[in-house]
């Protein structure tokens, strides 16, 4: 490519785009690196804003760009690995970034593409409590249409990548790939590990010019007065725009400026798409959703969750001396004690309620479960190693986590309310949604921590003349405007005072709690085991029938229908298609979890057999499931909403049974239309011309009429017409002698049989003899079949 000062701008852009069409990918990125390289930052600063749309995608979805999210390295390894290194922390992106930042340049980000509470917020002249959105909302000028944020390089870089997850939501997506595998989700963990560290201190931006440094962004101003959600305002977001004061900023806020940008960035285009007000009117069944997380979205929150985890509890622990605490900590060590409580808490808690309460009933809400149960363990994460033992024995949890599941109560108790309602809604039979209630039960019942939780109800229901006012959270959330650092209130003692706060801060003073060990949670509880024993017995019932099925199918089975084929019935589940290994996982994840309840909340043991002996009582002498709850009416049996619950879920059923003439059923999947069409006329031809012969036969009292009477009669049928009188109706032959030919129109009968002039062949037996050698054996079934059935016993006329 020429030389820099042969090429304008506009030229270079021109250039690029000319390439991207006729270059490939891996030709392109070794392009884009050269340009980087060579060009000064007043010629890159023209081509930035495409380059970054033309990798993660425009803001209304239409450019995919890179396709990160799809972009694997077991499908695609070259281009995987060539788009992970040019968007390395340390890769020719970010020497772009930071060669841009260094001339103070800004780019637009528009208003409207924010999440929905920041958008309505701004729209309205309210500044967002967020201090990233502060001194950069810009108005339009004259002409101009909507709002927009004046962000340096590496905001307007970060937020393109953040958001990149949220619009290329209808990006071709292909079940196969897993988005743990994806460019996209390895990229986030690599900029978590390298701007958030564990270890050592985070990486200083390489510098343009030798001996130069990188200059911080505009500082934050530390006391801008703004109003907030929920509160009355008036318009003072213009004010706030034109009469910003020129400030210097703490310097020690500005040795990990990109760690709490990348943070707040993150947080921000992840999770705040619910405000507190939105939360709560999201509670009505009439309001519509407004947005609607994906799989994927939850498994990268998950990371972002694990790795703050890590992240924060990587600090090192308090000196003695308060004194050799104020001199001796780094900016990054203040930053890991508040990052999760100060960033994290209320947004995330949210985000959960909404998707506890909205995500369709299904194996999907596996990611969110895990994403929870992540959040609540914050000593899975922890640096130290769990001692070795040789008794494979769960862990105690730590006294020293008390006071993390103190300020994040509701986490615990409030979500763990909405998973019971949720898991009472489930089918508990099939597999995975077993495995889900298991796992929650199995993560509450860790030693210790019941009774921490239960600890931290106490406090919280303590009695205090002066009950803290929701603008308590102050203590958790520092004056807004500016960094965390010169803002941030004393340490408050009063572990009571704590619980309150956080308790009124996410859910408002006049919030009714709902003790998780209370005796109304308690009775869900309950009800939850008894939903538990049930789906016991109908997996034991399920299994039972599989077993009585493949025992009952024999060799000849092929050959004609079975009554319970020919009526129509239906009797199994989901997990007739998922085989019996699966119905054995399931008894064993119920079982782990009804024993889990029982060491939570100290169950009865009375109870629990009584309950378990009612629902094994549940079944008939013949092992199957008993009709839905019903309760009687004039009209007859009326469905109770027990009833239409087991039903939905497939607890219980109706037996419904055709039984009509079975030739006059529905042509079935399994036969072929066009011989259930001629095997009718042939056999009603044949039934009409031979109708008095086969009365005479099925009338004789010795074998042959035995033979007859089981292989032309339908027994249900012929009980139907002695019970009920019946003018006899030669023309349709609904309950006399018949011959029925029309199994033969089953696929697969006719498969049988073509297997077996197939086989014969190899014999040299010609079709005569394959056809004698048929019927010679169809024969013999026929009468095992009569001295082993009904057709034995005398006839009664």
């Amino acid at each position: 490519m020429a030389g820099p000062h042969l090429q304008q701008p506009s030229f270079l852009l021109a250039t690029l785009k000319a390439d991207c069409v006729n270059k490939p990918f891996v030709q392109r990125c070794h392009d884009l690196e050269t340009v980087i390289e060579e060009f000064p930052a007043k010629e890159l600063h023209g081509i930035f804003p495409w380059l970054v749309e033309s990798i993660f995608g425009s803001l209304d979805g239409i450019i995919v760009g890179w396709n990160l999210r799809c972009l694997q390295g077991r499908t695609n390894p070259t281009e995987y690995s060539v788009a992970l290194s040019f968007l390395d922390p340390s890769g020719p992106m970010m020497k772009l970034v930071y060669k841009l930042q260094a001339e103070e340049y800004r780019y637009d980000f528009p208003v409207s593409s924010l999440p929905g509470p920041v958008k309505a917020s701004i729209q309205e002249q309210v500044l967002p409590e967020c201090s990233l959105y502060h001194n950069k909302v810009q108005f339009p000028s004259s002409g101009g249409l909507g709002l927009n944020l004046a962000l340096n390089p590496f905001e307007y870089y970060m937020f393109y990548f953040a958001i990149s997850l949220i619009t290329q939501k209808n990006s071709p997506i292909t079940h196969h790939i897993s988005p743990s595998n994806s460019a996209y989700f390895t990229l986030v963990d690599t900029y978590l590990k390298c701007f958030l560290p564990t270890e050592g201190s985070v990486l200083p931006p390489p510098s343009s010019n030798p001996g130069g440094a990188i200059p911080s962004p505009t500082p934050r101003s530390p006391a801008v007065p703004f109003t907030s959600y929920g509160m009355h305002h008036t318009s003072l977001l213009k004010r706030h725009v034109a009469h910003q004061p020129s400030v210097n900023a703490d310097p020690a806020s500005q040795e990990i400026w990109r760690s709490e940008t990348l943070l707040q960035i993150f947080v921000e285009m992840w999770l705040h798409h619910y405000s507190l007000e939105m939360y709560q009117k999201m509670q009505s069944p009439h309001v519509k959703e407004s947005f609607k997380p994906t799989e994927e979205h939850v498994l990268v929150v998950r990371l972002l969750v694990k790795h703050l985890h890590a992240f924060s509890n990587s600090l090192k622990p308090e000196p003695l001396s308060p004194s050799a605490h104020s001199h001796t900590a780094s900016p990054l060590e203040e930053f890991k004690r508040v990052v999760i409580p100060r960033f994290v808490q209320e947004k995330l808690y949210i985000f959960l309620q909404h998707c506890f309460g909205h995500w369709p009933l299904d194996a999907s809400f596996r990611a969110v479960l895990e994403m929870w149960l992540s959040y609540l363990q914050p000593w899975r994460y922890a640096p130290e190693k769990p001692p070795q033992s040789t008794e494979p024995l769960p862990r105690s949890v730590s006294e020293k986590w008390a006071a993390f599941i103190q300020e994040n109560l509701l986490m615990y108790t409030k979500l763990f309310v909405g998973f019971l309602n949720r898991a009472l809604r489930t089918d508990l039979v099939s597999p995975k949604n077993a495995l889900m209630v298991f796992r929650v039960a199995k993560v509450f019942a860790q030693p210790n921590l019941a009774e921490m939780i239960l600890k931290g109800e106490q406090l919280f229901l303590e009695p205090e003349l002066v009950i803290p006012h929701r603008q308590h959270r102050l203590f958790m959330t520092p004056p807004f405007g500016g960094s965390f650092f010169s803002s941030w209130p004393p340490t408050i003692t009063d572990a009571s005072f704590k619980v309150k706060s956080h308790v009124y801060s996410l859910e408002g003073q006049d919030f009714q709690y709902k003790q998780m060990f209370g005796t109304e949670v308690r009775n869900l509880v309950l009800k939850l085991a008894q939903l538990i024993c049930q789906a016991q017995q109908t997996a034991k019932s399920i299994s039972d029938h599989s077993a009585e099925t493949m025992a009952s199918q024999s060799f000849f089975s092929w050959f004609r229908f079975t009554p319970s084929e020919m009526n129509g019935s239906y009797t199994g589940n989901d997990l007739d298609e998922i085989g019996q290994d699966s119905i054995k996982k399931t008894d064993e994840y119920l079982e782990k979890a009804l024993e889990y309840l029982c060491q939570i909340f100290k169950l009865n043991e009375a109870q629990l057999t009584q309950m378990m002996m009612k629902c094994g009582t549940a079944q008939d002498e013949n092992g199957k499931k008993q009709l839905p709850d019903c309760i009687e009416s004039e009209d007859g049996l009326i469905l109770t909403p027990l009833g239409r619950y087991q039903i939905i879920n497939g607890l219980r059923r109706f037996e419904v049974q055709y039984q009509g003439d079975t030739e006059l059923q529905p042509i079935r999947s399994y036969e072929n239309a066009t011989l259930v069409r001629l095997l009718f006329r042939l056999s009603s031809v044949l039934n009409e011309r031979f109708a008095d012969q086969m009365d005479v036969l099925c009338s004789r009292e010795d074998f042959v009429g035995r033979l007859c009477r089981y292989h032309l009669t339908n027994p249900h049928l012929v009980q139907k017409t002695r019970s009920t009188p019946m003018v006899k109706d030669r023309t349709s032959q609904n309950w006399g002698p018949r011959i029925s030919l029309r199994f033969l129109a089953s696929y697969r009968t006719l498969i049988s049989l073509l297997m077996i002039y197939f086989m014969a062949s190899w014999f040299y037996i010609g079709p005569v003899g394959c056809t004698f050698i048929i019927l010679i054996a169809y024969f013999l079934y026929a009468i095992i079949m009569t001295f082993f059935s009904e057709g034995w016993k005398p006839h009664e006329h």
